[in-house]
C-alpha cells in the first residue's frame, strides 16, 4: 500500500537567529575580553545557554543578571554587559539566507517565523531589519512561555497559519528544533546553509 503523497508547501516558516540573523555573543564579548579561553568558559559557564534559554522562555533579564551575578559576583560587569549591550552580539544578517526569503516573498509565499528570543530584546530586531515585514506572524517564545523543541509551539504556530502540518515548511539550524517541528507532522529543512536551503526539497518547487 502506497503512502500518501505530501502536499504542496502552502506556507515557510523560518527561524531567525542562525539562519536569518547572525547572532551570538562572541561578536559582543571579543571586544570586552582578548582572552579566548576565557569567553568560552564564561559563556559555558557564568551566562551558558541554558541561562540564556531562560529569557527565550519568558524570564526577565533583570532576574537573569542578578542570579547570575549572584554566583559569580566577581564577574559582575561582564553578566551586566549580556543584557545592557544585547544588541551588539548581532553582527548583521544572513544576505544569501535572507536572499531566499525575498525570492519566495516575491512569488507570494505565505511566510512566518517562529523563533527563540526574549520578549525584552526582539524589538532590537524589529527596528533593525525591515524584510522582517515579510512575515505574515512572527512566534517570539518569549512571549508565548514556550521555547523550541517543545511541541506546543509548533502546534501554536500552525494554529496561526490555519493549514495542515504536512504543508507547512519548517527551517531551522538546530537539530532538535528541527525534530521538534517534524514530531508534529511539519515538512522540515535543517539549515546548514543558504545554498542548501535554496536547493532543498521543500522549497525548490516554490523557488522555481
Amino acid at each position: 500500500m502506497s503512502s500518501r503523497p505530501s502536499p504542496p508547501v502552502q506556507a515557510v516558516v523560518f527561524d531567525l537567529g542562525g539562519v536569518l540573523i547572525d547572532w551570538n555573543p562572541r561578536h559582543l564579548y571579543r571586544k570586552l575580553v582578548a582572552d579566548h579561553d576565557f569567553i568560552e568558559w564564561f559563556l559555558a559557564e557564568v551566562c551558558p545557554p541554558s541561562w540564556n534559554a531562560a529569557q527565550d522562555a519568558g524570564r526577565r533579564w533583570a532576574e537573569a543578571v542578578a542570579e547570575a551575578t549572584a554566583r559569580h559576583p566577581e564577574h559582575a560587569d561582564l553578566i551586566a554587559a549580556y543584557a545592557a549591550r544585547w544588541p551588539e552580539m548581532i553582527a548583521g544578517d544572513i544576505p544569501e539566507s535572507v536572499a531566499v526569503l525575498e525570492a519566495l516573498a516575491a512569488r507570494g509565499v505565505p511566510l512566518y517565523a517562529l523563533t527563540n528570543w526574549s520578549h525584552e530584546t526582539f524589538h532590537h530586531a524589529r527596528a533593525r531589519f525591515g524584510w522582517l515585514e515579510h512575515f505574515r506572524d512572527i512566534v517570539v517564545s518569549g512571549n508565548v512561555g514556550i521555547t523550541k523543541p517543545d511541541p506546543r509551539i509548533f502546534r501554536l504556530m500552525l494554529e496561526r497559519i490555519g493549514v495542515e502540518p504536512a504543508a507547512v515548511a519548517f527551517i531551522d539550524d538546530v537539530a532538535e528544533n528541527v525534530e521538534g517541528a517534524r514530531s508534529v507532522g511539519m515538512r522540515t529543512v535543517h539549515f546548514t546553509s543558504p545554498a542548501a536551503l535554496r536547493a532543498s526539497p521543500a522549497l525548490a518547487a516554490l523557488l522555481a
